[in-house]
């Protein structure tokens, strides 16, 4: 239990920046969605969608690249560090330079022929946070998680304090007098663009806070070794972008697979996306958990009881998950505060969306299989292959159902992609997985909100107790589960000893 504590403790400090930092920025989401119309925020949700994309591109799997070849030896010249950051600066490079070539007739082709800047900012962003995120790579690689956190802070802070600078303070300053010093900065056209100016200027601060980082770039660049990770990244590069098909294809297509008009379709794609963020407690916790157990998993992987200890992080994985399930569904009325009035149509996609990415997290926990063995290419055929189905429901079901069907599109992507890597995996690299246990929990967590949504059209006192007692009920459970099964354990250790 020791390594797990290890990890744990890992993911808390990933998970607190991210929780802390992520909060904060969370905390934006109110500011966007009672300052802008959906049709305005659904402009941003677009342009995050694309970004998606992008950052898999740009990024080329290097990142992940770097993990495996990455020198643990000669720490003091990593050359696959440098051979991969590198790379990333000389791609980014060419990207910047065809975007200003293309910048106007890209701009018309996406209806914002009129904020040509919109485009040009958000590729900056892209670029940068692409280069950096190999900088952060290492920082992960070197257990250094607070200096990681620290800067990821800072940079959601700066982002914070821009934000309210150009949507709260500009607009009132420059209202009473616009011939002030305000308005040499502000021009109320740009509008939503304010958004993106603030966070590209938190990302260029984040940029010169892993400066040092950056001299790396020193110790050269290895050929041969570049053509090894590129082979392993590429597949990887696969694999991400599918996985941005299944996380973001859904906010590029309401755009333009809704059956009304332009402005309508941004309506509801702003409305989507601002409830999306209601899941927001699940995305951080997977992430948090990516960023310490995918070093972890590649570390521990020549340990004598790796698959053991592998099986134990997946059931208190999905455990710690189905709580975060239950804290937001049982709590949704308190949540819902997060987003404006105008957003909260579309609340019933948040159960959906927090299932969807449950199961998301199994996925990440189950796909050591081709990540330990590298058999990234057969990883890449299920993300693919969840990638198509993503594409085929999106299709299917939005013309019909609308944002609602996305939401089950993305769960049944989710699930399947989970399924298909465990059947994988017990082939390739067999890992005796709790299994009965894992859908045990998910099970109780799906009942407990049925039951909650069932006693609320019965009960007339406060529903926070209500919801409140089911949490608590759940807790209880796992606790005497876990604890029964670590005593049963406990006295085999011992049984085998003597």
């Amino acid at each position: 239990m020791s390594i797990i504590k290890k990890l744990a403790s890992q993911t808390a400090v990933y998970g607190l920046s991210s929780i802390f930092g992520r909060f904060l920025n969370y905390l934006l989401v109110p500011l966007y969605t009672y300052y802008f119309t959906p049709s305005e925020y659904g402009v941003v949700s677009e342009f995050y969608a694309y970004a998606g994309f992008f950052s898999v591109l740009l990024l080329f799997g290097f990142e992940t690249g770097y993990f495996r070849f990455r020198d643990k030896e000669n720490l003091g010249r990593d050359v696959a560090y440098s051979t991969a950051l590198l790379f990333v600066v000389l791609i980014n490079l060419g990207f910047f330079i065809l975007i200003l070539l293309i910048n106007t007739p890209l701009s018309a082709a996406l209806s914002y022929a009129t904020h040509p800047e919109y485009v040009l900012c958000f590729s900056l962003i892209l670029i940068l946070d692409a280069v950096a995120a190999i900088p952060f790579a290492r920082l992960r690689a070197e257990n250094k998680a607070f200096y990681f956190a620290g800067i990821k802070v800072i940079e959601i802070g700066v982002t914070i304090v821009l934000s309210l600078f150009f949507i709260i303070y500009c607009p009132k300053v420059y209202a009473i007098n616009p011939d002030s010093w305000i308005g040499l900065i502000y021009k109320p056209a740009i509008g939503v663009g304010y958004i993106f100016i603030a966070n590209l200027l938190a990302s260029g601060f984040k940029f010169l806070l892993l400066a040092p980082q950056l001299a790396g770039l020193s110790w050269g660049f290895d050929r041969a070794l570049f053509i090894r990770m590129l082979r392993y990244s590429l597949p990887m590069v696969v694999i991400g972008f599918a996985g941005i098909i299944n996380e973001m294809l859904d906010r590029a297509l309401l755009k333009y697979l809704l059956p009304y008009d332009v402005q309508t379709n941004l309506k509801m794609l702003g409305i989507y996306s601002a409830c999306y963020k209601l899941s927001i407690l699940m995305s951080l916790f997977i992430q948090a958990f990516r960023y310490a157990a995918e070093p972890f998993f590649f570390a521990y992987a020549g340990k004598s009881d790796a698959r053991q200890v592998y099986a134990v992080v997946l059931k208190f994985f999905v455990i710690f998950c189905v709580f975060i399930f239950l804290l937001v569904t049982l709590f949704i009325d308190f949540f819902k505060y997060f987003v404006g009035e105008e957003f909260r149509a579309g609340l019933e996609v948040v159960p959906i969306l927090l299932l969807a990415n449950l199961f998301l997290g199994i996925y990440i926990n189950l796909s050591i299989w081709y990540k330990l063995t590298d058999r990234t290419l057969l990883g890449a055929s299920v993300s693919l292959a969840g990638a198509a189905l993503t594409i085929a429901l999106n299709v299917w079901l939005i013309p019909e159902f609308g944002y609602i069907g996305s939401a089950w599109a993305t769960l049944a992507c989710y699930s399947s992609m989970a399924v298909v890597s465990y059947l994988l995996g017990r082939k390739y690299y067999p890992v005796a997985y709790e299994v009965r246990q894992v859908i045990a929990y998910i099970g109780l967590g799906l009942a407990l909100y049925f039951a909650h949504e069932h006693l609320l059209k019965m009960i007339t006192w406060q529903p926070w107790l209500l919801s409140g007692a089911l949490l608590l009920f759940y807790l209880l459970i796992a606790s005497l589960c876990e604890g029964r099964h670590w005593l049963i354990s406990t006295l085999h250790s011992r049984a085998k000893i003597r």
